[in-house]
């Protein structure tokens, strides 16, 4: 019952908005929308959502797993989705429908506009990301068990580390470690990288032997009950020069300072200068190439953004990444990334791994 009703109150904070919004029914077709709204955690599913009245839509291959899940009116289709939700907006004498402006593909919205002959179609920006920011108390629960396990999939794969093992060689090992541990899977694909590789922020893991006295850049998550977990860790292989360790120590001293900066209330933008100025200070800034960090939850990377030009105001609850790095081509790259919950003082460092410099 507890899950029901918090899958509902979301929905009815949802529909309170209708009026603001000029819609009378919302469709949603964001699978983790509609999952945040119902608990339905199919492949294939829409919501249609009234002021009073919600219909969840799937196929029959759902048909015995929808009803388990969700507490809404589920309607199992004989063909595609949107052929049997339109004859319902207008059962449901919705003249005005809003759709998810940003989520839905061009063919979907020119379906709608052909066939949603009796409604206006009304284009609505994140009313359901907006809400998915803040986090509940059991989502925040559940980041931190996803958190947790991912770290200990770490821990076990590092001790499988030997000389000659690949780039490929190490991220399988941290995936095959998330799933023994309880992982439904990563949460995005394993990045694996070694020597000067480790200057590619989103470097694919290849068959690169990882090397001695190199870096070695791991970044990783594990998804627990549909939500993520993200985690950087640069480490040593074997004696680093002093230039790399330079580089480690300012890129931890920049991601402590934007950690002590998180409170409710600020910018977004507060925190990442507080990662710039640190190194800034170091005269290394201009290789700070990305964000300082991004929200998480049933998608690994949500709102809020943490980046220079972002106003947003942080709120406790948020679940966020912190995760400055530098990149000089040629040499190599260092980032730390932790997962933090913002607190109305603060911030709670979910993420238990070390970040003092790890020598394998």
């Amino acid at each position: 019952m507890r899950h029901i009703t918090e899958f509902s109150g979301r929905r009815e904070r949802v529909a309170e908005s209708f009026r603001d919004l000029k819609i009378d029914a919302f469709l949603v077709t964001a699978l983790p929308n509609v999952r945040y709204l119902s608990g339905f955690t199919g492949s294939n599913g829409a919501l249609l959502l009234t002021a009073d009245r919600s219909l969840l839509f799937t196929d029959p291959r759902y048909q015995t797993q929808a009803p388990l899940e969700s507490d809404c009116d589920v309607k199992i289709a004989k063909k595609a989705l949107l052929s049997e939700i339109l004859p319902w907006v207008n059962r449901l004498g919705a003249r005005r429908l809003g759709f998810e402006r940003t989520r839905i593909s061009f063919e979907t919205y020119d379906f709608l506009k052909r066939n949603a002959k009796t409604s206006r179609l009304i284009a609505v920006d994140d009313a359901v990301d907006q809400l998915r920011m803040v986090k509940s108390t059991a989502e925040a629960a559940t980041i931190k068990a996803a958190v947790e396990l991912n770290s200990a999939a770490f821990d076990h794969a590092l001790r499988t580390f030997k000389q000659g093992m690949t780039e490929v060689d190490l991220a399988a090992e941290i995936e095959y470690r998330m799933r023994r541990l309880g992982a439904e899977g990563p949460s995005f694909e394993t990045i694996v990288a070694t020597g000067p590789r480790t200057a590619l922020p989103h470097a694919h893991p290849t068959a690169a032997v990882i090397e001695p006295n190199e870096l070695l850049l791991v970044d990783m998550g594990a998804t627990v009950a549909g939500y993520a977990s993200d985690m950087t860790r640069t480490m040593g292989v074997g004696r680093l020069s002093p230039k790399a360790r330079r580089m480690y120590r300012a890129v931890l001293e920049s991601q402590l300072a934007a950690i002590d900066s998180i409170k409710a209330g600020i910018a977004s933008s507060t925190v990442d200068r507080s990662a710039r100025n640190v190194l800034k200070k170091h005269g290394i800034e201009k290789w700070f190439i990305h964000s300082t960090g991004h929200g998480l939850g049933l998608e690994i990377h949500e709102g809020p953004r943490i980046g220079r030009k972002e106003a947003r105001r942080l709120e406790a609850g948020m679940a966020i990444t912190v995760e400055p790095g530098v990149y000089l081509e040629g040499f190599g790259g260092v980032r730390i990334e932790d997962t933090v919950i913002v607190t109305k003082n603060g911030c709670e460092v979910l993420t238990p791994t070390r970040k003092d410099l790890i020598v394998l």
